[in-house]
């Protein structure tokens, strides 16, 4: 039958809240899939749907092959892998007991200074593989090494999800947020460049690009954002107009008032191959100015 033939077996690490629980959400709830999310159990995690739970330790290897020896996994996303040494023992634990390997990659593994930047931007399977835990690296190398340690040691397809800075209403970093306090509140923000452009993609849409990429079984690194760009300065505007404050910029303040998108030049993402496979992305300029209203009269409730 048709449903049967297109259920699924999937385990998701690390689905307890964000776009990692939007996509538990979504699978579940097409009443197709058998999902099975790994956390770390610290709070209890109301799902939309029939969900089985497992307690994962994501550092400790012997806790990975406990979640691998419940498949086999049809599909495995990996939200919560950060480093070389987690990426690696993922290959050993799950070897023969995956079909697709997902893993939440990031734009920071590419260097700024192209525009845009596609995937062929950063190699994983030429990038020189070295090992450490998590602390051993700032972010983007620990993403870099680990779609390495999997593209070269892995025995299972993997693809790489790229993607930029995640907006939502269910932002736990509140960066967007940040930005709206500070204009509402008069408070001063550092930006070193206000021309410098940005690629975003909501929490929603993440989810959804994720059910799409286990669906269509892509593999390799691709990326994923909305289409269009916006400068930081033209961020601000947006506040501005919503809020009717004016944003008070400073090229540097203290660094609580920094903002979490100054970036030093443009960083953008080409989602050229998502496209051309078949995905069809929602356009930046149609959700961020309903996503700041959205915010701004949260915050004035607040």
């Amino acid at each position: 039958m048709e449903g049967e033939k297109d259920m699924a077996k999937i385990l998701v690490l690390g689905g307890s809240r964000y776009f990692g629980k939007r996509l538990v959400n979504l699978l579940a709830g097409s009443g197709v899939h058998e999902v099975t999310v790994a956390t770390r159990g610290q709070a209890e995690v109301q799902f939309g749907g029939p969900v089985t739970q497992l307690r994962l330790d994501r550092t400790d290897e012997n806790s990975l092959r406990e979640a691998a020896a419940a498949g086999p996994w049809d599909i495995v996303y990996d939200n919560i892998c950060f480093s070389p040494n987690e990426a690696l023992a993922a290959a050993r634990a799950f070897q023969g007991r995956v079909g697709h390997y997902i893993l939440t990659s990031t734009l920071s593994v590419y260097k700024l200074g192209k525009v845009p930047l596609a995937e062929a931007d950063f190699d994983p399977y030429g990038y020189e593989l070295k090992l450490g835990d998590k602390q051993a690296f700032d972010y983007g190398e620990g993403k870099r090494l680990a779609e390495a340690a999997l593209f070269q040691e892995a025995d299972f397809p993997v693809s790489a999800l790229r993607i930029p800075i995640v907006l939502g209403p269910d932002d736990y970093t509140r960066r967007l947020h940040f930005h709206v306090e500070h204009v509402q509140q008069g408070l001063p923000i550092g930006v070193p460049n206000l021309d410098a452009a940005i690629s975003f993609i909501t929490s929603a849409e993440t989810a959804k690009f994720l059910a799409w990429l286990g669906e269509t079984r892509l593999t390799g690194p691709i990326n994923a954002c909305s289409d269009g760009e916006i400068t930081i300065g033209g961020i601000l505007r947006l506040i501005e107009s919503v809020t009717g404050k004016t944003a008070l910029i400073e090229r540097e303040t203290a660094p609580e008032h920094q903002s979490p998108f100054g970036i030093p030049t443009s960083w953008v993402m080409d989602n050229t191959k998502a496209r051309e496979t078949g995905y069809r992305f929602e356009a930046l300029d149609e959700w961020l100015p309903e996503l700041v209203r959205h915010i701004a009269a949260s915050e004035l409730k607040e």
